[in-house]
C-alpha cells in the first residue's frame, strides 16, 4: 500500500500498531507498507519515546548552521535594504564592504532578503548583461531628458529634469521643475555649468524644448548650447535606447525616489530629489561600474562656462550670411531656409565637394546642407543636420 493512499500520519499509526503486536514480522510489514526497514524501526522508536506525537514530520532544519551569516551581518543587510527598498544583493554587499562589515556573497544576501520576506528582482537583477558602450572620459557626453510628469497633492505638476554623464553615470542634474519650457531647462543647465563646467557634447531626444521634431532639431536652447561650445546631438527618432543610460536612470529614479505617496508641493519634491541624487551619486553601488559609485568615476570639466560667449572666427573662404526672419538667407541671388532658431545669427556657408552644395555652419557645428541646383535649375530642399552620436549605451 503506498504511503500516499492515506494521510502519512494514519499510515504511520497503523504500521506502528501492527508492528508492536507480539510476534509481528517487522520486515514483512515494511515490505507491505512500501517502506525501508530503517524507516520502519525509526517510527517504532519514535512512538515508544513520544507516543503518537512522535509520528509527525520533524523540521529538516539542521540543529546548527556554522556557515550561516551572523545576526550582525543579517541585521546590517536588512538595515541597508530598509533604507533602499529597490536595492538587491550586489549593491547591499558593496555597501557592507565599504562599512567594514564581514561580507558574505551577494547570493547569501539575496537569500537573507528572501528569508525575511523582502522581494527581490522587482526593479533589476537577474537580467542578461548588456553590451555596453561609453565615452572614454567624464564630460565627453551628457544625456538630458525629462522623466515624464506626475501630479502633486496641491494640484501642481512635477516634471523631473535629468542630466546624466555618459562615462560615469553621475547625475549632473535632477531638478524638480514645474514645466518643460526652454527657460526652465536653460536655468537648470546654467546652474550645472557653473558647478561642473561644460561638457563637450550633449544629446537629447527630438521633442520640445530641445528639438523641433525629427526634421528640424534645432531650437533656441540648442543655439544657446552651441554658443557655449557644446555640440548638440539628437537621438534617432523612435529609438529611446540611443539614450539608454538616462532611460535606465529614470527607471531607478521611479523605483527609489518617486514610488510611494505623491509629494505635497514642488518644494518638497525638490528636497526629496536632491537627497536621492546624493545617494545615487555617492552611496549607491552601480552594477555597470563594477559596483563603484558614479562619484568614484566623475570629475568636473575643466571647460569654464562663460556668461557672455566669445566671438567666433570662421574659416577663410566661407560665405558669411546673417539669418533673417523665418530662417531665410541668400546666396548667389537665391533664397534658402535654415532652422529658424538661428534668426539674427551669423552663419557660414562652406562649399561641399559637390558643385552647388553648401554646408551651413553655426560656429563649429554643421546645422544644414543646402543644395542649390537640380536638373531643372530649381533649388533643392534644405537638409537639416542632426549630429547622431552613436553608438550610445543602452544602459
Amino acid at each position: 500500500m503506498p504511503w500516499e493512499a492515506m494521510s502519512k500520519l494514519d499510515l504511520r499509526r497503523e504500521f506502528v500498531m501492527l508492528a508492536r503486536r507480539e510476534g509481528a514480522n517487522i520486515r514483512q510489514l515494511c515490505r507491505r507498507f512500501s517502506i525501508a526497514p530503517k524507516t520502519g524501526y525509526k517510527w517504532i522508536a519514535r512512538f515508544r519515546d513520544a507516543g503518537e506525537n512522535g509520528l509527525g514530520d520533524k523540521s529538516r532544519r539542521p540543529l546548527s548552521s556554522p556557515r550561516r551569516s551572523s545576526a550582525e551581518v543579517e541585521g546590517a543587510a536588512l538595515a541597508v535594504r530598509q533604507a533602499h527598498p529597490a536595492w538587491g544583493g550586489r549593491k547591499i554587499r558593496r555597501v557592507l564592504e565599504r562599512e567594514g562589515i564581514e561580507t558574505p556573497a551577494a547570493s547569501t544576501i539575496t537569500a537573507i532578503l528572501r528569508r525575511n520576506g523582502q522581494p527581490v528582482g522587482a526593479f533589476g537583477g537577474g537580467h542578461p548583461a548588456w553590451t555596453r558602450f561609453e565615452h572614454a572620459a567624464p564630460n565627453d557626453l551628457w544625456q538630458m531628458d525629462f522623466k515624464g510628469h506626475v501630479g502633486l497633492v496641491d494640484g501642481g505638476r512635477l516634471h523631473p529634469l535629468t542630466v546624466l554623464d555618459d562615462h560615469s553615470r553621475y547625475a549632473i542634474v535632477l531638478r524638480a521643475c514645474a514645466d518643460q519650457k526652454t527657460q526652465t531647462v536653460r536655468e537648470a543647465l546654467v546652474d550645472a555649468f557653473r558647478r561642473y563646467g561644460l561638457p563637450r557634447a550633449l544629446i537629447t531626444d527630438n521633442g520640445s524644448p530641445w528639438g523641433d521634431g525629427p526634421g528640424s532639431p534645432f531650437t533656441p536652447l540648442g543655439v544657446f548650447l552651441i554658443d557655449q561650445g557644446v555640440r548638440i546631438a539628437h537621438s534617432r527618432p523612435y529609438h529611446p535606447q540611443t539614450m539608454g543610460k538616462d532611460e535606465r536612470f529614470h527607471r531607478s529614479l521611479k523605483a527609489e525616489a518617486l514610488a510611494g505617496r505623491p509629494f505635497d508641493t514642488l518644494e518638497e519634491a525638490a528636497r526629496a530629489l536632491e537627497r536621492w541624487r546624493h545617494v545615487y551619486n555617492h552611496q549607491r553601488p552601480h552594477e555597470a561600474l563594477d559596483l563603484a559609485t558614479p562619484a568614484d568615476r566623475y570629475q568636473p570639466s575643466p571647460r569654464e562656462y562663460r556668461e557672455t560667449p566669445e566671438p567666433f572666427d570662421y574659416a577663410p573662404g566661407d560665405y558669411l550670411r546673417k539669418v533673417q526672419h523665418g530662417g531665410w538667407l541668400t546666396l548667389r541671388g537665391r533664397n534658402k531656409r535654415v532652422p529658424k532658431a538661428f534668426k539674427g545669427k551669423q552663419v557660414a556657408l562652406r562649399p561641399n565637394q559637390r558643385d552647388g552644395v553648401f554646408e551651413v555652419y553655426y560656429r563649429s557645428q554643421c546645422i544644414a546642407v543646402l543644395d542649390f541646383t537640380d536638373e531643372n535649375g530649381q533649388t533643392q530642399p534644405v537638409t537639416y543636420v542632426s549630429e547622431q552620436m552613436l553608438p550610445i549605451s543602452p544602459v
